[in-house]
């Protein structure tokens, strides 16, 4: 195969989205003759989307030389705007400011006005965004869209307009924000963007629809950007991210386990060429191990998402608190709530009341609350009303005020349930079931509590189990039994006998499986881990002997 079969196999492939088939043809064309810029540049696009990060750079810094040489200077602009771009998504701000810096230089040095010019500004712009300045960000993009509608360069107009509506969200007006994401998608599910942009604004909308707390976008726009991912099975880069996502929102919906899956796969390409997987990744494992009672687990993935340069917030708080550190979490959330933008403050709320109640700040916690509500008025989006009644009814259960708890928690756990996100259902039904108790309305109080009780024990959520379990014995004249069945309390007297599984069954008839799935379900109930902790348990609560 001749330099110019390859070259023509290599263009066909890349208009087709055959990554590996383009990085090959080009490759051996390569070898063969070389390549003049723009294929280098194909190439190069090639190698990062098939994670070949490294070779994709190197061949972008040729491409970058080769526009050079043939006097292309807003070409070798454009090359050192992604190579700063590629840089910066690695966590290399000094190289990538390098390239920055050398593309200006190249900006300047054009006797008429490019698109490039607008390209060179977003940089400009997301340092702003990063860096506190929405306001200041929002002009750079302005001056960025300009450039892209001027030149009708689609990449760059798409881009600035992501990065304006990223800037809108930040200063607080997510309707608006969230009809620009909406406006950028049609291009970019349109097919008229190249491939590099297509991924990023898929991830960041995605990113800024949780933020906004817009399940339902944030839902259907995952599964468009799984559509587009599955369509070019060889494209490694943005297809972590895409895992990462997905992994939210099964968590969201109580897919616990197919979350975990999700988020493992979003780790693997993390290594392999999506480096932006990294937080996503590793966060949502964290989420459900927190959530599950695998408290050291949950802080090592917390741990490895702060690798990725973003902070693992609210969960890591949240983990604290669990732990029995409230004071410490509570100090924690406040930083972290102080420190952020409108947006990300915004979806810190929920946890910082819920901390704040915790440590009993029953100011702080009301003053949290009154934001959320001031929110749902602005945007009153399902989920956005969800979080804020589910957080005006807590503290108002706090403040003694249990028919208004009631009344407010009623409403979010109603349009929880059809968000179908069954987690926050259940904690909902609780304190539903705690307002009634305060109200004189036990038997109403323990059919909650038992509700939730069942929706945690098939999610698996052992801390909440054992909370709903504690709030069921309080209510019980019986509170020695607690939670538990009748067979379940046998088995618990038998294990706290020392007795073990084989030994059980043959007593009580059943197969040692059976009584495996008996003691599971024991240590979900009452919130324990292992069998000596119950043998603890049925000795302090008179079910041992």
């Amino acid at each position: 195969m001749t330099a110019e079969t390859g070259i023509d196999q290599g263009r066909s492939a890349f208009r087709e989205h055959r990554w590996t088939d383009a990085f090959e043809s080009f490759r051996d064309a390569d070898q063969k003759g070389g390549l003049p810029a723009p294929d280098l540049d194909r190439l190069a696009i090639a190698e990062i989307l098939t994670g070949n990060t490294t070779a994709g750079l190197d061949t972008l810094t040729r491409a970058h030389e080769e526009y050079l040489v043939v006097g292309d200077v807003a070409g070798a602009a454009r090359c050192a705007g992604w190579m700063g771009m590629q840089l910066m998504n690695l966590g290399e701000a000094a190289r990538a400011g390098g390239w920055f810096a050398r593309g200006q230089r190249l900006v300047d040095e054009l006797a008429e006005p490019d698109a490039v010019q607008g390209l060179l500004l977003l940089p400009t712009g997301l340092g702003k965004l990063y860096g506190g300045d929405p306001a200041g960000a929002l002009q750079v993009f302005s001056r960025a869209a300009e450039f892209g509608r001027r030149f009708q360069d689609k990449d760059v107009s798409a881009l600035a307009l992501l990065g304006t509506g990223q800037a809108t969200l930040m200063l607080g007006h997510p309707d608006e924000g969230l009809r620009m994401f909406d406006e950028v998608m049609v291009a970019v599910t349109a097919g008229e963007l190249s491939p590099i942009p297509s991924g990023i604004i898929y991830c960041a909308v995605i990113g800024n629809c949780h933020l906004a707390f817009d399940l339902e976008r944030a839902l259907q726009w995952t599964t468009a950007l799984d559509r587009w991912c599955n369509a070019r099975p060889d494209m490694v880069a943005f297809s972590g991210q895409c895992q990462s996502h997905r992994a939210e929102i099964f968590r969201l919906h109580g897919a616990w386990a197919e979350a975990m899956e999700a988020a493992a796969a979003a780790q693997g390409r993390t290594t392999r060429g999506d480096p932006q997987a990294l937080y996503g990744g590793y966060y949502q494992q964290g989420e459900v191990q927190r959530l599950t009672g695998k408290l050291d687990a949950a802080e090592a993935s917390y741990r490895q998402a702060a690798r990725s340069g973003y902070e693992p917030q609210p969960g890591l708080a949240l983990l604290l608190l669990a732990r029995g550190d409230g004071q410490q979490a509570q100090s924690m959330i406040r930083r972290a709530a102080g420190v952020a933008d409108v947006a990300t403050r915004r979806n810190l709320l929920p946890a910082l009341v819920e901390i704040e109640l915790a440590v009993s700040d029953l100011a702080a916690a009301r003053q949290g609350a009154d934001e959320l509500e001031a929110f749902a008025r602005e945007c009153p989006m399902p989920m956005v009303r969800a979080v804020a009644g589910q957080a005006d009814g807590a503290v108002r259960l706090a403040e003694g005020d249990p028919a208004g708890a009631s009344q407010a928690v009623r409403q979010a756990c109603n349009l929880w349930l059809e968000l179908g996100v069954p987690y926050e259902a259940a904690r909902c039904r609780v304190l539903i079931g705690r307002a009634c108790r305060a109200l004189g309305d036990e038997p109403s109080a323990l059919m909650d509590f038992e509700a939730a009780q069942a929706e945690f024990l098939e999610l698996g959520a052992a801390p909440a189990a054992a909370w709903a379990a504690s709030l069921m014995r309080e209510g019980s004249d019986d509170g020695a039994k607690g939670p538990l069945s009748p067979r379940e309390t046998e088995v618990l007297r038998l294990v706290a006998s020392g007795k073990g599984n084989r030994a059980i069954a043959a007593e009580l008839y059943l197969s040692e499986k059976t009584v495996a799935r008996h003691i599971s379900n024991i240590f979900l109930k009452l919130g324990l881990s292992s069998r000596a902790a119950a043998t603890r348990y049925a000795f302090e609560h008179g079910l041992a002997g």
